[in-house]
């Protein structure tokens, strides 16, 4: 391999000489002195042989024991709940969740008093779930450059705030059908605030081995706060009022931002000072735009929403249609979901190993499109709560395999933004669902809006699977420091700086040269360039010049601060098709305005 461009050189270390290389001691000195010194050498050889099988024997027992605890521990579904920090946060959110989902059956069961049109009903779930779609992406930034766990806090408090407006309101008498909606929507801008936040911190507190189950039990948190909200907004809704719902909520979310000023996170910013937020975003979104992996992800996330949303929009008005039907009822039926997704996170460690993600993907999706059409028929409670338990099931299998999926995708460096985008196009899909079934609603009835987004909802993830193929491997996003950042006497001001490399090619490689090239774009891109060329000389088919452009000079040193060991694997691909002595000729231009 030629030597490496000066931009991108790395330091090799030599591994030290391993204890079963060591020379064995000498035996021979403690053989009788009638054994001949054949004999000696011969008998310490079989004996160091002897003692070096034994060791190494040993060594793998070890090693193979060590690997099975290992492989169980991580298996385990309770496994990150053995990490303190991780228990308290994630016990903090139990609440958190459980505040939101008081708050949605609370507002969802007001606007059944105070209007009987399907359509508004139908909006609460988009007012509380719109905020994160347009403001996901904003929130995800602040929390990648601001420190997390201020901002954290700073969400719960929010809350605290919006739903003592609520109980105001109720309580003097003022609340009509648009200003719930307003409300709603403004409580979904602190969920908006807190989700990426708490996406991002989650792979900081446990092993890349205990992700998946660390993920499973947010999935438990959310499931067993979606029985423990509805029934005690259920319970306080029937027996004092909507409006004390509100207040406890608010209770709660101020404990919660106390428990999270426990936490003794060190947040250490950059040296190169906060990056400015309209260019944080900028390179959140084109790095998921550069992802195929992060495409694959949100195409199926949004499909899956986009149809299994039309269940819980149009669940309070089922649950009035049922035989008795009440606000016990609406409760019921949450509740039974949240037991089917506490339930099926149990079994999911095994069911990732018997199946691969794309087949539990699919096979979530038929089980929710059972679920909603036994819905759409149920006459009663008895055939109703299996038919949401299963449905529970289901939601927690597919949504979990995919939120893996996208976590696995991310380096931390953009971790909440990437998260805020994939929780975007949940939020984004179930806003949309919910007003596109709503509507069909209105236009038909529930029971013909429940049987289409069954039915579709399949087809449709049959078609993403097939078209929006995931077929890249999955990369190495660990951070590395192998590219050392350049250092420039006078740093250049105000303007974009461009990058040229020079590389000689085999013109008879020049096919998977481009095609390596095409990766380099890919990587340049997803760590914030602004923008990426190739060049070909015309009148020297071998030279050929890779041209990267920059922001400025600080955004150019923070490409080297988001190298990956991917990044580097890459750039050893690319160096073995150079040709020539001389490494490739690295310059940097600063763009005069």
């Amino acid at each position: 391999m030629p030597p490496l461009p000066s931009h991108e050189s790395t330091r090799s270390i030599a591994p030290p000489t391993s204890p079963g290389a060591n020379p064995a001691p000498d035996a021979a000195a403690q053989q009788p002195p009638a054994e001949s010194a054949e004999g000696a050498k011969a008998a310490a050889a079989d004996r160091a042989a002897l003692a070096q099988g034994t060791e190494e024997s040993v060594a793998a027992q070890l090693d193979q024991s060590a690997a099975q605890l290992s492989q169980a521990a991580s298996l385990s579904p309770f496994a990150p709940l053995s990490v303190p920090v991780f228990r308290m946060l994630w016990l903090t959110w139990v609440v958190a969740n459980t505040c939101m989902w008081m708050n949605d059956v609370a507002a969802a069961w007001l606007m059944t008093t105070l209007t009987t049109s399907p359509i508004l009903v139908a909006l609460v779930q988009s007012a509380s779930t719109l905020p994160v779609f347009l403001l996901g992406l904003p929130s995800g930034a602040l929390a990648d450059i601001l420190d997390r766990r201020r901002y954290f806090i700073a969400t719960q408090f929010w809350v605290a705030a919006v739903a003592l407006v609520l109980c105001g309101f109720i309580l003097a008498g003022g609340m009509t059908a648009p200003l719930l909606l307003a409300l709603t929507f403004a409580n979904g801008i602190g969920l908006a605030m807190r989700w990426p936040v708490f996406a991002a911190i989650v792979p900081e507190l446990v092993s890349r081995a205990q992700l998946p189950a660390a993920l499973a039990l947010n999935g438990v948190a959310m499931n067993a706060s979606r029985i423990i909200g509805p029934l005690l907004a259920g319970a306080i809704i029937a027996s004092a009022g909507s409006a004390w719902v509100f207040v406890l909520n608010a209770v709660l979310s101020v404990a919660s931002g106390l428990v999270i000023m426990r936490w003794k996170r060190t947040h250490v910013p950059s040296p190169l000072g906060r990056e400015k937020l309209p260019s944080a975003m900028r390179v959140g979104l084109q790095f998921v735009r550069q992802s195929p992996r992060m495409r694959a992800v949100l195409w199926r996330i949004s499909i899956f929403f986009l149809h299994a949303t039309a269940l819980l929009a149009l669940l309070p008005l089922l649950a009035k249609g049922l035989e008795g039907g009440g606000a016990g009822t609406f409760t019921l039926l949450l509740a039974s979901m949240g037991a089917g997704a506490i339930t099926a996170a149990m079994f999911l460690p095994r069911l990732r190993q018997a199946m691969a993600r794309d087949v539990l993907v699919m096979r979530g999706t038929i089980l929710q499109a059972v679920a909603t059409g036994v819905m759409a028929v149920a006459p009663n409670v008895y055939v109703a709560v299996p038919a949401m338990f299963v449905g529970g099931m289901a939601w927690i299998t597919t949504a979990n395999s995919l939120s893996v999926s996208a976590q696995l995708a991310l380096p931390n460096w953009v971790r909440a933004r990437g998260m805020s985008i994939y929780q975007m196009a949940i939020m984004g899909s179930t806003a949309l669902g919910a007003a596109v079934w709503g509507q069909v609603a209105t236009v038909s009835n529930v029971h013909i809006s429940l049987g289409i987004a069954a039915a579709t909802g399949v087809v449709a993830m049959a078609l993403v699977q097939r078209l929006v193929a995931d077929r890249s491997m999955e990369e190495d996003l660990s951070p590395s420091r192998a590219f050392k950042a350049p250092v420039a006497d006078v740093p250049p001001g105000a303007g974009h700086l461009v990058v040229t490399i020079e590389y000689f090619i085999d013109p008879a490689r020049a096919a998977e040269f481009r095609a390596v090239m095409q990766e380099s774009r890919r990587s340049r891109l997803r760590q914030g360039a602004l923008g990426w060329q190739l060049l070909h000389d015309i009148s020297q088919p071998a030279r050929y010049v890779e041209r990267i452009e920059d922001e400025s000079w600080t955004e150019h040193l923070r490409r080297f601060d988001r190298v990956t060991a991917s990044d580097v694997a890459l750039r050893d691909r690319k160096l073995a098709f150079h040709v020539g002595d001389a490494p490739p000729r690295v310059t940097r231009w600063s763009v005069e305005t």
